[in-house]
C-alpha cells in the first residue's frame, strides 16, 4: 500500500504516528529502527509526540538495522551515535532495551548470529522501519543479497559508499563494510513501514513499483510481505503512475 503526502513534514508526522500507535497498543513492543537523513524528521516528530502524549517507553525493545564496520559508538558517523543524538537521548525516560550491531566485534560472524537470535528470542519485530538506497538496498542488503539472509557482514557497493560519503568530512574515512540485519529478519517483522522522500528517490521508487520480485532489487522482496506501507512525499512519488496512490 502506498501513502503519498505533499511534504516531508507530512510524511514524518504520519510515520511517527504509526510508531506511536504501535507503542500505545503494545507497550512492550519490539521495534526495528533505521537511520539516515530520511529518519531525522521522523524521529523529531516522534520525540515531540512522546513529549505531548507521555507514554511509558521503559518496556520497549529496539533493534537497529545496521552499523558500519570499524566505527565505535562514539564516532560521529556511527549509527549508534545517530540514534542517541536523534532519539534515545531526547526521550524523557530511557527505552527499556536498545540494540545495535557491534561494528567493533572481535568475532563478527558470531556477533551477527547472536543479533538475529536475540530478535527471535524476544518474539520478533512488531514494526520495522525502513529507508531505501538509490540502488534499492534495505538495511545494507545490497543488490543480489540472498533473500534468506540473516544478520551478516556485507561489502558496500561503490554507489552506496558514494551516496553515504557526503556525511563524512574526510570521504576517505567512509567504511567499506557494514553489519546489516538480513532480509529474512526484516521479512519476519509483523509490519513494515518503508519511507522515502526527495527527488533523488523518485527513480528507485518507480523501479520498485514496476519490478518483479528479484534479488537484483532487494526492496522488491517487500512485495511478498502481507503488511507493508510505503510512505512517500510527492517528489519521491513523482514517477509513479497515478493509480499507485
Amino acid at each position: 500500500m502506498y501513502k503519498i503526502f505533499n511534504t516531508v513534514e507530512e510524511v514524518s508526522a504520519y510515520t511517527s504516528q504509526c510508531i506511536l500507535k504501535t507503542i500505545q497498543e503494545k507497550p512492550n513492543a519490539v521495534l526495528g529502527l533505521a537511520t539516515g537523513s530520511t529518519m531525522k524528521p521522523v524521529y523529531a516528530h516522534l520525540v515531540q509526540k512522546l513529549q505531548n502524549n507521555p507514554v511509558d517507553v521503559s518496556q520497549l525493545t529496539t533493534f537497529n538495522l545496521d552499523e558500519y564496520l570499524g566505527l565505535s559508538g562514539e564516532h560521529a558517523q556511527s549509527y549508534n551515535y545517530f540514534m542517541c543524538e536523534h532519539l534515545f537521548n531526547r526521550l524523557g525516560s530511557p527505552i527499556g532495551r536498545y540494540n545495535l550491531p557491534n561494528g567493533l566485534a572481535e568475532d563478527i560472524e558470531a556477533a551477527c548470529q547472536a543479533y538475529s537470535d536475540i530478535i527471535k528470542q524476544v518474539g520478533g519485530l512488531d514494526l520495522q522501519l525502513l529507508g531505501i538506497g538509490s540502488n534499492g538496498h534495505i538495511g545494507f542488503n545490497e543488490p543480489y543479497t540472498s533473500f534468506s539472509s540473516r544478520t551478516h557482514l556485507i561489502e558496500l557497493t561503490e554507489q552506496t559508499r558514494l551516496d553515504n560519503s557526503r556525511f563524512f568530512t574526510d570521504k576517505s574515512q567512509m567504511p567499506t563494510h557494514a553489519i546489516t540485519l538480513g532480509i529474512q529478519d526484516i521479512l519476519e517483522a509483523k509490519e513494515i513501514l518503508l519511507v522515502a522522500t526527495g527527488s533523488n528517490k523518485a527513480e528507485i521508487m518507480a523501479e520498485l513499483y514496476a519490478s518483479d520480485v528479484n534479488e537484483a532489487l532487494p526492496a522488491s522482496v517487500l512485495k511478498q510481505h502481507s503488511k507493508v506501507t510505503i510512505v512517500l512525499d510527492k517528489e519521491a512519488a513523482a514517477l509513479l503512475p497515478a493509480n499507485s496512490v
